[in-house]
């Protein structure tokens, strides 16, 4: 059987990047800026700002920001590094 890959910490490092360590020990920077570059919208822009970005919490294996997960990205994408930066 599988297992579901987590999030098992999360550190900011800077500007609009965080360190992840994930369920199977593998760390990963992951620059966000990219995303928030090609993704406009008044939900996430406020995440776009680093006192903001920083306010993010780990839940339930997630990096989430907002009260009501206004924005989270799938773990494995960010285990990837895959950021989706073109709007579909």
């Amino acid at each position: 059987m599988a297992r579901t890959l987590t999030i098992t910490k999360a550190e900011y490092v800077g500007g609009l990047s965080l360190r992840l360590t994930f369920s199977d020990s593998t760390e990963r920077v992951v620059d966000f800026a990219p995303f928030f570059q090609a993704h406009h919208h008044p939900q996430y822009d406020k995440y776009a700002v680093p006192e903001n970005f920083k306010t993010f919490v780990l839940e339930g294996g997630n990096v989430v920001w907002g009260k009501n997960w206004d924005l989270i990205i799938p773990v494995e994408d960010l285990k990837e590094g895959r950021l989706q930066t073109e709007q579909n």
